[in-house]
């Protein structure tokens, strides 16, 4: 009688037979040549094969030979399960955004959608993905760094319910994909940023129609978001060219008075600046690069920081002319937003930024250069009078700051709802400044970082408030903070062929630099801790920050 688990088994068919296993009890020269046939793999006759039971049953789910249940290999899921992804709705979309950015792609949680869309989601997913571009577009061109431009983009991607969306920002290109399912197709679109313009109140309604779009208590269609993105682009900007030209001038001016100028100083520096600025203009309509619009807006105060000095005035300081031209070119907003995204892992994008800092420095550097060279060549007496930021009149250093980012808000373009704050902002800084290096004793770099950390406290506090931008709210208030008269002594001291004293204030000025933008983002980073964040998973409080390498 016949086992029954010997029929229960599924036999083995032909099939299943190796070319690479030797067939025992069979004799080769009897086969036939269509029963055995040979191979050009088949296996040596020298060769030997540990012989496997007949009687064992192999699996896909079998353990390996290799393996030893006392002694495991490390699993790639924990005995406890992966942690489920909770995202809570009371949160900015800002930070929860941001926690989902940095969150693995396999932990994320699946979204959420608030906004309807077409029955056809063949149709509408094209549609989605443009308009997630399109608005990326938008806060990369303004200056917003690569992470709040992500974060943006999975706003509206899972406001319409699309998961598994990747966006990829970098410095001038803009990508996202979409995978409906793990077995089809993805979807790719990109899109290229040409040109990059300052016009902060173009961003803050672009995060107004962010916000919109993915608050639940707001439904907007694609058409109305269509119509809503066209409308802010053809929104004209909020002042005339002829009030940036004065508000350079007030900028320039005022840089001048916190550095020790008096009236004539404030005139003669507003008067070069506003010369500076028509004349970039003018190249800028002619065609020319930036780079060579710089060369030429920092020439005119030069010209006239050389002109007062051969008038040989008594009590006028012509460096604090140059210098309060160079506050007005100086490029803090590109600086702040380099060093930005190199402290949040972009470092393709903070490359590129900071290489067009470079650049733009460069043109300034050019200009000035040329001027000074001339000067020396006259025997103009310029000489380096003034330290940095050395001024015993506390009040009105307070004023010509609180004036200095009240025109770097307008030259930005700001909302004028906002001009006040960042202006009582500015204020702050420089208060904060005076006191930790004027009555502190504390070096002038500690004491901008400092200062520029409550900058970026305040600064998020603010954009939180407003559910809006925090670059409108910061990149003004530090104008007053920006390394000017480093930047003038060291051009001056290389002019007067001392490379060394020359090479040393720079280093001095690339530092401030650094600094301020440092102390902005640890201020905004700080300012997340002390608000409520989103739970990233189960148990678990707090916002996931990126792992460190260690090096490898």
């Amino acid at each position: 009688m016949a086992d029954p688990e010997e029929e229960d088994r599924k036999p083995q068919s032909d099939e299943a037979h190796s070319a690479f296993a030797p067939v025992g009890g069979v004799d080769h020269t009897a086969a036939s040549e269509e029963d055995h046939p040979s191979s050009e793999f088949t296996i040596p006759s020298g060769l030997r094969i540990p012989p496997v039971p007949e009687d064992t049953e192999s699996s896909a789910f079998t353990p390996p030979e290799t393996y030893d249940h006392r002694q495991p290999p490390p699993a790639f899921t924990p005995a406890t399960g992966v942690p489920v992804v909770r995202l809570v709705k009371d949160g900015p979309w800002q930070d929860r955004m941001r926690t989902i950015l940095r969150t693995p792609v396999a932990e994320r949680p699946a979204p959420e959608p608030t906004q309807k869309h077409e029955d056809d989601e063949g149709r509408a997913v094209p549609r989605v993905l443009d308009l997630t571009l399109r608005i990326g577009e938008l806060l990369l061109a303004g200056g917003e760094g690569a992470e709040d431009v992500e974060a943006a983009m999975f706003a509206v991607t899972h406001s319409y319910g699309l998961d598994r969306c990747e966006p990829n920002v970098t410095f001038t290109l803009i990508a996202i994909s979409y995978q409906p399912s793990l077995v089809d197709d993805p979807v790719t679109a990109s899109r290229t940023v040409r040109r990059r313009g300052t016009d902060y109140t173009r961003l803050s309604a672009v995060y107004r129609l962010v916000d919109d779009i993915s608050s639940e208590d707001v439904e907007i269609s694609l058409e109305e978001a269509y119509r809503r993105l066209a409308d802010l682009r053809r929104n004209r900007h909020p002042y005339p060219g002829w009030a940036l030209t004065a508000a350079a001038g007030l900028l320039a001016g005022s840089a001048s008075v916190l550095v020790g100028g008096d009236v004539l100083v404030f005139v003669a520096a507003a008067l070069g600046a506003m010369l500076g600025d028509r004349l970039a203009w003018l190249c800028a309509g002619r065609g020319l690069p930036e780079f060579y619009q710089f060369v030429v807006a920092a020439m005119p105060p030069a010209a006239m920081g050389v002109a007062i000095s051969l008038l040989d005035l008594p009590d006028v300081k012509a460096s604090a002319v140059i210098t309060g031209g160079l506050f007005a070119l100086i490029p803090g907003r590109a600086l702040v937003a380099g060093v930005q995204d190199g402290l949040t892992g972009y470092y393709i994008t903070a490359a590129a930024r900071l290489l067009e800092v470079g650049y733009l420095i460069v043109g300034i550097v050019c200009g000035v250069l040329m001027v000074l060279y001339l000067g020396v060549t006259l025997d103009a007496g310029l000489n380096p009078e003034t330290s940095i930021h050395t001024s015993d009149r506390p009040w009105i250093q307070i004023a010509a700051s609180m004036a200095l980012s009240l025109a770097f808000a307008i030259l930005l373009q700001q909302e004028r709802s906002t001009v006040l704050l960042v202006t009582l902002n500015g204020g702050v800084a420089w208060v904060v400044y005076g006191a930790l290096a004027r009555a502190g004793g504390i070096s002038p770099v500690a004491a901008t970082a400092v200062a520029a950390g409550l900058v970026g406290l305040f600064g998020q506090l603010l954009s939180r408030y407003r559910f809006a931008s925090a670059l409108p709210y910061v990149t003004a208030a530090i104008g007053p903070l920006l390394p000017g008269s480093a930047t003038y002594f060291g051009l001056l001291e290389i002019a007067r062929n001392n490379l060394n004293p020359g090479l040393a204030s720079l280093s001095k000025a690339a530092a401030l630099a650094l600094a301020i933008a440092i102390g902005v983002n640890l201020g905004g980073e700080l300012s997340r801790l002390f608000l409520k964040a989103p739970r990233v998973a189960e148990g678990q409080k707090g916002r996931r920050a990126a792992k460190r390498t260690r090096g490898f």
